[in-house]
């Protein structure tokens, strides 16, 4: 049974959301919040599998109640709801350490399915929209120093492979077109990848191609 805490400041999408959810088997709706503030106490009280966040709500918005969930360490994964096109906020989000991010007008099986890829430790955003997004707000990164940098200490640990991987996983790369374009299994990627996450850090998928832009493993487009 997948656990979920409702974040919205408008109690009709709430209720929608809960009429979604309540259909499901597996979903269990373990309380709602209509603010970050709310979000950040139930979170810790009720310690959901998944927060499925709202962005723009007054006080503590989602960006703020996102970062403060996931510092706890605890189990909750952060899923952000956006407009994407509008919400500029999008891939702060992400960098605040949420698992990934849905547009809110998504079909319910799309809004189901991220849900359950969250709860399962996995990254809900599509590689490729993961690329546009990133790229579109990359000037939320700092300037490239004019002298090389030292090495991130993030990457120290990872093989010459391990690296390769990292960086394509930047540039959206599937890992089925990882193990088709580097001739490797596709089981050994999802090996490879999830080394990547445990030496580095990274939460999930998402996380991962932050990291190859902070590290300037991949340059934005």
């Amino acid at each position: 049974m997948t656990t979920v805490l409702i974040v919205d400041d408008q109690p009709l999408q709430r209720l929608g959301f809960r009429m979604l959810l309540e259909s499901q088997d597996d979903m269990e709706i373990v309380g709602e919040a209509g603010n970050g503030t709310d979000a950040v106490r139930l979170a810790a009280q009720l310690r959901p599998d998944v927060a499925l966040m709202d962005i723009r709500m007054p006080g503590l918005d989602g960006i703020d109640a996102t970062r403060r969930i996931v510092a706890t360490g605890d189990r909750t994964r952060v899923l952000i709801l956006t407009t994407f096109d509008l919400d500029e906020y999008a891939y702060e989000g992400l960098r605040a350490g949420a698992s990934g991010f849905l547009v809110k007008d998504a079909l319910p099986n799309e809004l189901l399915a991220g849900i359950r890829a969250v709860a399962s430790g996995d990254a809900v955003v599509a590689p490729s929209l993961t690329r546009r997004l990133l790229d579109a707000y990359a000037h939320h990164l700092p300037p490239t120093p004019g002298s090389p940098a030292a090495p991130d200490p993030r990457l120290a640990q990872l093989t010459e492979r391990e690296r390769e991987i990292l960086t394509v996983i930047g540039q959206g790369w599937t890992n089925t077109e990882i193990a088709e374009r580097l001739h490797l299994a596709e089981s050994t990627v999802k090996t490879h990848v999830g080394r990547i996450l445990a030496k580095t850090g990274a939460r999930d998928r998402v996380q991962a191609v932050i990291l190859a832009y902070d590290t300037r493993l991949v340059s934005p487009s």
